[in-house]
């Protein structure tokens, strides 16, 4: 058996709100964005913060509002984050030092990004059932906009940047059921950057801008909005009914949905999609935007202390890969 333990987040100071970027688009309105993508404001990591040291940071928030959980009790570190500090070394076993955890631990990186919380979970869940490890530091960081560029109206209004730290051990306050997750890589080029890795090392250079005004680089983001949105509504609803299946229970035995927050539209539209009653449904993401792999610990956390995470929660990760996952939480 796994369980959530513990959860603690990291927001960086610099805050975007949507008044902000109608000073740098004044095509926009304060109100066409918030009904547009349902996001008031946004965190933004400092020019010299990475992933790394957010990552960090929420590490050590956990442990100080968790005084029962000892650094010395960790015995494997998990990082999703796709804005590493370096190609190499990975992250992770930086943070193991940083974070002064011993050294008889195993530690790495993967690079996913909105469905990575879910995949953590299934990792750690999988290293305590193999007895490899007791408690499982899953962390959860990203600056994607780092990876912006600075006209590029349509991404800024969405994401966000954060950190979450999550301990997984045997005993906890949500145990962790059965997943089902699905891949499917021929959707990899709907949202990309295209360079920078080893495929294509140096910046290409190529900027360009359509008749609106919006650009498109290969030396940033790009999301191709119509496909991901047809993805997520062929998709998402399968992961579901599959999460469902495998872990023997149907729609009215589950009482929270907390889903990826990729944008309030896409939200509504699939609560309406699975036939979920909006008060069943968590939308929480006003305030930090879309922050990837971040937003399902977020999400929950804001349930939490709302009073709203109780009994079954089924948690639904979806994006860039393409790769999507779902998960039942049962909380105690």
């Amino acid at each position: 058996m796994a369980s959530i333990r513990a959860i603690a987040a990291y927001l960086p100071e610099t805050v975007v709100d949507n008044e902000q970027l109608v000073r740098e688009f004044p095509e926009w309105t304060v109100e066409k964005i918030a009904e547009k993508v349902g996001v008031l404001e946004r965190r933004v990591a400092a020019p010299d913060e990475t992933a790394g040291d957010m990552a960090f940071k929420a590490a050590e928030r956990l442990f100080e509002s968790n005084p029962d959980i000892a650094r010395e009790d960790i015995d494997f570190v998990l990082l999703c984050t796709q804005s590493p500090d370096y190609v190499l070394p990975t992250t992770a076993c930086m943070l193991q030092s940083r974070l002064g955890l011993r050294t008889d631990i195993g530690a790495f990186d993967y690079n996913l990004g909105c469905s990575g919380y879910v995949y953590g979970l299934a990792m750690a869940k999988g290293l305590i059932a193999g007895g490899i490890a007791s408690n499982v530091l899953l962390l959860t960081a990203e600056t994607y906009s780092k990876y912006l560029h600075p006209r590029d109206k349509g991404n800024r209004t969405i994401f966000g940047d954060a950190a979450t730290a999550t301990v997984v051990s045997a005993n906890g306050f949500a145990e962790i059921g059965d997943f089902a997750l699905g891949t499917d890589g021929r959707g990899a080029q709907n949202l990309i950057v295209r360079t920078g890795a080893a495929r294509c090392p140096e910046a290409a250079g190529d900027l360009s801008f359509d008749e609106n005004g919006n650009p498109a680089s290969s030396d940033f983001l790009f999301m191709n909005g119509a496909e991901i949105f047809m993805f997520t509504q062929r998709n998402v609803p399968v992961v579901v009914r599959e999460t469902l299946a495998r872990n023997g229970i149907t729609a009215d035995d589950v009482d929270l949905y907390v889903f990826h927050q990729a944008n309030t539209y896409m939200l509504n539209f699939l609560r309406k999609k699975i036939k979920c009653a909006p008060e069943k449904f968590v939308i929480d993401m006003a305030r930090v935007g879309n922050t990837v792999s971040n937003s399902i610990p977020l999400a929950l956390l804001g349930a939490m202390e709302r009073g709203e995470a109780h009994g079954r929660v089924l948690v639904c990760g979806f994006g860039v890969g393409y790769s999507w996952g779902g998960a039942l939480l049962n909380f105690a």
